[in-house]
C-alpha cells in the first residue's frame, strides 16, 4: 500500500499499519499520563480545600503572623543556646580531660600498693601530678605542675608512667 503523504516526507518503505500502531501506542501513553496528572491534581486540590476550609483572608493572616512570631522566638532561643554551647566549649578547653594513675609500693617494707601517682591534664596537656607516698609513719603528698606535657621538676618512675597514661588518653 502506497501513500502519497509518506512519499512526500521520504518514508516510502514504512507500512501505514505500523505508523498507525505507533500513533496508537503514543495516544495510550498520553492518556495514561493525563490520568496520573489528574489524580495528582485532585490530591493537591483536596489538600488545598482542607487547608482553606472555614478560613478567610483575615484568619489566614493571623495564622501566618502567629507562625512568624513562633519562628522569631525559636531564633532567639537558638542564639541563646548557641552562646551557651560556645561557653561550654570554652570551659571544656581548660577542664580536666585526661587522667592517668599508677598505684605502687613506695617503701618495699609496706605491702598493698597504697601509694599512687595521679596525673590530671586539660586538652593542651596542662595540669598536675599528685604523688601520695604511704609509709608506716604517715602519708606524704607532693604535687608537680605539668605544662604542655612536661614538668620542670624531675618526675619519678611512677609519675612518668602516670603522665604517659594520661597523654595516651588511657584515663577519662
Amino acid at each position: 500500500m502506497n501513500s502519497n503523504i509518506f512519499d512526500k516526507i521520504g518514508l516510502t518503505n514504512i507500512d501505514p499499519a505500523i505508523f498507525i500502531i505507533v500513533l496508537l501506542v503514543l495516544a495510550i501513553m498520553s492518556i495514561a499520563y493525563s490520568i496520573v496528572l489528574t489524580s495528582k491534581l485532585k490530591k493537591i486540590d483536596k489538600r488545598y480545600n482542607e487547608f482553606m476550609l472555614g478560613k478567610d483572608g483575615k484568619s489566614l493572616e493571623e495564622e501566618f503572623t502567629k507562625k512568624f512570631k513562633e519562628v522569631d522566638e525559636l531564633n532567639k532561643e537558638n542564639k541563646i543556646k548557641t552562646a551557651a554551647i560556645n561557653k561550654i566549649n570554652e570551659n571544656l578547653n581548660i577542664a580536666v580531660q585526661k587522667c592517668g594513675i599508677v598505684k605502687y609500693d613506695a617503701f618495699h617494707e609496706m605491702g598493698g600498693k597504697l601509694s599512687f601517682a595521679l596525673v590530671l591534664l586539660d586538652k593542651e596537656n596542662n595540669g598536675f601530678v599528685v604523688n601520695a607516698m604511704h609509709s608506716r609513719e604517715g602519708c606524704y603528698t607532693y604535687i608537680k605542675e605539668i605544662i604542655n606535657g612536661e614538668s620542670f621538676i624531675a618526675l619519678g618512675k611512677e609519675e612518668k608512667l602516670a603522665l604517659d597514661k594520661a597523654m595516651g588518653n588511657n584515663g577519662l
